[in-house]
This record gives C-alpha cells, sequence and structure tokens, in this order.
C-alpha cells in the first residue's frame, strides 16, 4: 500500500476498533476500557496495524490534547451548582484533602517501589491525582448506587481531572527548581503557575461562555450550526488559553462547561447530546492511540515493582484519602468504604503522562508504562469488585424494578398504589399541586415537579426506579417524557398510553421512533382507563396458582379484564405492552384492573368461596 491508503486504513481502523471494542464492551458486560487497551495494545506493539507516530507525526499530541479539551467539556456541562451545594464539602475535601494525600503518597511509593528520581516521581504522583469522568461515569451506569454518594464520585471525577492536569503542569514547570532549588524557590514557582492558570481559565473560559450566550439568546446561530459553532468555541478557547498560560487549556474548557451548565438564559440539552456522542467516539479513539504506542517492553521493564506499585495504589492510597477527607462528612460509613474503592484512572491521565514523557525524552521514560499500568490494573479490579461491593454494602440494585408515574392523576395514583402495595417502589411526579397533595395524602412518594424538567430527572435517580410509565392526558407530553427519560432509563424502560388516532396519520401525532413502549393493552388509552375507573373497576392483585390459573383468572373477570403487571415468582416487575399479549404461569401475581362486580356475580354462581379460587388484593 502507498502512504494515503496506509493513513486511509490507519484513520478507519481506529475508528471501527474503537467503537467496535466499546459495543463489545457493553454486550459483554464489561468495563470498556479494558477491551479499548486490549485492542490498543493488539493493534500496536503486538500486531504493528496501528503506527500513532508514524500516522499523524507531529499533530499526535496536539490532537490528543485538544480530544481530552473536548472531554473536560462536556464533563463541565454536566456540573450544576444546585448538586455541588447539596454535597459540597465531600466533594471539595475529595479533590483538595484527597488530591494532597494521593499526590503524596504516591510520590513516595514511585521514587521507593519504582525507583524514580524525585523529580519525575512528583510528576507521576501528580498525574495519577486524577480520575476522570471517562472511566468513573460508565463505572458507575453500572454500578447504579443508589444515596448521594454517585453524585459525589461523579463530581470528583469530573472536578479532579483540571485539577490533577494543572497540578502535572506545575510539577513539570517546577521541575528545574526542584533539583537546582530548595523548597521555598520550588513552592514560588508552582504557586505563581497556579494564580496565572487559574486566573487566565477564567477569563477566557468566561468569555467563551458569554460569547455563546449571546449567539444563541440572539438567535446568530441556525439551530443545525449551534453544536459545530460550540465546538469552534471550545476549540478557540483551549488553544488562546495554552497561549496565554501553558497547558491551562483544559482547566479553561472545564470552566467554560460549567459556566454554561449553570446559566438560565438559553437552553443547552440539545449542546449536550452531540457531545454526550462526541466524547464516545474521542474516547474510543484516544485510547487506541495511546495504547497503541507502548511497548511490552516498557512493561517488563518495571518488573514485580509495577504491579506492587499498582495495589500500593488500590490498598493504601486511595483509603487513606477518603478516610482523611471525608472525616465529619455526612456520608455514611458504607459510603465511605464504597468510594474508598472507587479510583480507576482513566484518559486524561494517560493523555498527560504521554505528553510529559515526550517533552521530557529519557529521563520520563517510566511515566507511561506505570501510568498505563495504573490504568489497567485500577480499572480492572475496581470495574469487576465494585459492583459486587456496592450491593453487599447495600448502595446498589443492578436491576430496579421501581416505577416513575408521569401524572398523578386518580387513576394513575391507583395504579401506582397497585404497584407500591406489589412491594416495588413508585414515583409520581406533576406539576398539578392538587393531584400531588392527593398522592402524598395516600401515602405515595411524590415529586411537585413538571416530568420535562431537570428536576424531575433527579428526582427518578434515587436508588430502585427502573422504568417510566407516561399516564398524562396528553399524548404529546407522554411522548415528550418518554424522550425525556431515555437518557436515564434506556429505550426499553420507557412507556406511554397509547393515542386513540394513532391509526389516523394527518392527528396521529408523534412517529413510533419518537414514542415510548406503548401501555397495557391497544385499547388501554387515556379516556377508556378513565371511563373505566368511572365505571368502577378496581386494580386488584391476584395471584395464580396450578388450581386457579390464568385460564381461571379470565374465566372469573372476563376478557375485559386489564393485566397491567407481571410480578414473577423471582420478584421481578413485568410491564404488559400492546404489542404481545401477557401470558402468566401459575405461581405470579396479576396486578389487573377488574370490575368485582362481574367476580362476585360469577362467585353467587358457582357457589364457590372467593378463598379457593386464589389470593387476592383489592387496592
Amino acid at each position: 500500500m502507498d502512504h494515503e491508503q496506509q493513513v486511509l486504513v490507519g484513520l478507519a481502523g481506529i475508528a471501527v476498533l474503537g467503537v467496535g471494542a466499546q459495543w463489545l464492551a457493553w454486550r459483554l458486560r464489561l468495563p470498556s476500557i479494558l477491551l479499548l487497551l486490549a485492542v490498543g495494545f493488539l493493534a500496536g506493539p503486538v500486531t504493528g496495524f496501528l503506527d500513532p507516530d508514524a500516522l499523524f507525526g507531529e499533530l499526535l499530541f496536539p490532537l490528543v490534547s485538544l480530544s481530552v479539551g473536548l472531554i473536560l467539556f462536556e464533563g463541565g456541562l454536566s456540573l450544576r451548582a444546585r448538586d455541588l451545594r447539596a454535597m459540597g464539602a465531600s466533594v471539595w475535601s475529595l479533590v483538595t484533602v484527597g488530591a494532597a494525600v494521593t499526590w503524596a503518597l504516591a510520590t513516595w511509593a514511585a521514587q521507593h517501589m519504582l525507583g524514580m528520581e524525585s523529580g519525575t516521581a512528583l510528576l507521576l504522583g501528580a498525574i495519577l491525582v486524577v480520575t476522570g469522568p471517562t472511566v468513573v461515569g460508565p463505572l458507575l451506569r453500572h454500578v447504579r448506587p443508589v444515596g448521594t454518594v454517585a453524585s459525589v464520585a461523579h463530581w470528583e471525577g469530573i472536578v479532579i481531572d483540571p485539577i490533577g492536569a494543572a497540578l502535572a503542569v506545575l510539577v513539570y514547570e517546577a521541575l528545574p527548581s526542584v533539583s537546582s532549588a530548595g523548597f521555598d524557590e520550588t513552592a514560588r514557582v508552582m504557586g505563581l503557575h497556579m494564580l496565572y492558570t487559574i486566573g487566565v481559565g477564567a477569563l477566557v473560559g468566561g468569555v467563551g461562555a458569554i460569547v455563546t450566550v449571546v449567539l444563541l439568546r440572539r438567535f446568530w446561530v441556525p439551530d443545525f450550526l449551534q453544536s459545530p459553532v460550540l465546538l469552534m468555541l471550545v476549540a478557540g478557547a483551549f488553544t488562546a488559553s495554552n497561549l496565554l498560560q501553558d497547558e491551562s487549556g483544559l482547566f479553561t474548557v472545564t470552566l467554560m462547561g460549567v459556566f454554561l451548565a449553570n446559566q438560565r438564559l438559553v437552553p443547552v440539552k440539545h449542546i449536550v447530546e452531540f457531545k454526550e456522542n462526541l466524547r464516545v467516539l474521542l474516547i474510543a479513539s484516544l485510547f487506541i492511540l495511546l495504547a497503541a504506542r507502548v511497548s511490552p517492553d516498557d512493561f517488563r521493564a518495571l518488573g514485580w515493582r509495577g504491579p506492587a506499585f499498582v495495589v500500593f495504589l488500590i490498598v493504601v492510597v486511595r483509603p487513606a484519602a477518603v478516610l482523611v477527607s471525608t472525616i465529619g462528612s455526612s456520608l455514611s460509613r458504607n459510603e465511605r468504604v464504597f468510594l474508598a474503592w472507587l479510583a480507576p484512572r482513566g484518559i486524561v491521565a494517560a493523555s498527560v503522562a504521554s505528553v510529559f514523557a515526550l517533552r521530557m525524552g529519557e529521563s520520563g521514560g517510566g511515566l507511561v508504562p506505570a501510568t498505563f499500568l495504573v490504568i489497567v490494573g485500577t480499572v480492572m479490579v475496581y470495574g469487576l469488585t465494585a459492583p459486587p461491593l456496592a450491593r453487599r454494602l447495600g448502595l446498589s440494585n443492578p436491576d430496579p424494578q421501581g416505577v416513575v408515574f408521569a401524572s398523578a392523576h386518580p387513576g394513575a395514583r391507583a395504579i401506582a398504589a397497585g404497584v407500591r402495595a406489589a412491594g416495588f417502589p413508585v414515583l409520581m411526579i406533576d406539576n398539578n399541586r392538587g393531584n400531588i397533595n392527593a398522592a402524598r395524602m395516600e401515602g405515595l412518594p411524590t415529586a411537585y415537579a413538571s416530568i420535562l424538567s431537570e428536576h424531575a430527572l433527579d428526582a427518578a435517580e434515587e436508588g430502585g426506579l427502573g422504568r417510566l410509565l407516561a399516564v398524562t392526558a396528553d399524548d404529546d407530553v407522554n411522548v415528550l417524557a418518554t424522550l425525556h427519560f431515555r437518557e436515564l432509563f434506556g429505550r426499553a424502560g420507557v412507556y406511554q398510553l397509547p393515542s386513540l388516532q394513532e391509526d389516523n396519520p394527518r392527528v396521529a401525532g408523534a412517529p413510533p421512533h419518537l414514542r415510548g413502549r406503548n401501555l397495557f393493552s391497544p385499547g388501554a388509552t387515556y379516556d377508556a382507563l378513565d371511563q373505566r375507573f368511572a365505571e368502577g373497576q378496581v386494580v386488584k392483585a391476584t395471584k395464580l396458582s396450578q388450581e386457579f390459573d390464568y385460564k381461571a383468572f379470565r374465566g372469573r373477570y372476563g376478557e375485559d379484564a386489564l393485566v397491567l403487571f407481571i410480578v414473577t415468582e423471582s420478584a421481578s416487575l413485568l410491564v404488559c405492552t400492546a404489542d404481545k399479549a401477557p401470558s402468566p404461569k401459575p405461581g405470579q401475581t396479576l396486578i389487573c384492573l377488574v370490575d368485582p362486580r362481574l367476580a362476585a356475580s360469577v362467585e353467587r354462581a358457582e357457589q364457590a368461596p372467593v378463598e379457593d379460587a386464589g389470593e387476592e388484593t383489592a387496592v
């Protein structure tokens, strides 16, 4: 192949291998970073298929730095001030006191266990302060911890990235002073550099956010160009910041994302969704590229000291950092234990180590293999052990069965009461104060909010909730609600009432790919359910048995009885849908909407006692 074909194959290979590894990791339910690193090692030093230095030349590390900046900007867009106020003390302690403890202990270990020089050890310790949303986020989505611990870990992962990167830059700038001057001179150099970095980051990031808000608020940018224009502004802010103050771009774009996330003048939700898709591609490409540059000989040079260093970070450094930084916090003992076992390193550590190793030449030769060994070791250990640990600590529900109801009108309350009586958590979300008050009087958990608000998503993130039932009277609101909650529950976990006019293309509303899964049965529209309740039908739980099977149930309540949910013998809640008729089995419990008068007439005709026909509970 000529050079042009080699470049084409290399670029296509990065995209195919990176995205393919993430898809395979999802299918196998493994941390994606493990497969990305394995594929990168295979594509690079093992097979020689991919040579990033030959492919990109001098463009490699500017591209890596800019890509990391975009990832951190997307992370900053998810940082909201109201969340930080709720858990600010714990987060700030972890990213300040905890970061200092991690830096100190990791530096000591790098110097005494890996045999690094003091300056290189200081730099490695600073690099390993970071955890990062690229690895913490997917792991949290896999574990799904309950309570505040998920938000604390999420915030720590995002905030610590620019702090760790800036700290690494400070150490790198001060390296000459470490060997040629005393502690006072080193501290002075680092202090000045930190002040410059903060000042430049706040100035450039603030200007970038203001320009973005002005452009969007005055409608100077059409909708189809808003995401590309913002991408342009982020890249410009990152570059300008680095030109004003070396390596301050990561801090700048993170602040820019935070500013945009917390302003209320223009919506940025659609931009966030674009950045999330871009992040997936960037993470996949970066891990493939950086892993392909590491030689197996670099790992062998570390010998037994490398794994021992990783064990020390996991068993000693992280628990010590969490213990010291959470003294007096509101976190429970189990939450602190879980945080002490959650510090995987990711793309920021890999990219920063690679950049500085290139600049330092032979003196920084041990940075990259040590960092990648820590990434592989921490992701493997935490990825495989954090989910069972969270379950053992009572902080995780891997398959949440609870139901969020979009609306708290009387019919929705009756159905929610039936679900709750069967042992499953529910949450009623409505912006009608009368409905919310009535639900609270009936003992149902509620959230007074618009179902389309961010507050609704925040409320639904509580533990045990895993699907949405949009049951409002407005079909368009139901559609929007299912779209809003897809990011939290996925397409398989959002349901809505069928539309009465779905067969009429003129008034059918949203097309099928925008709708949630249709609930209960094709005719179970809002008006039809409302009519059933008006006629006196009730929600009843009936357990089937060999003697009283589904056929007998139909014989008692007729074909008009509407099966809403099926509770399996393993205590799972199955939501009945319009595209598949229910087929319950003996041992399962039906939560259904029935006419109790029909059952009474059948019982009188058969002169059979109720208790012989199955266990029933009216709600």
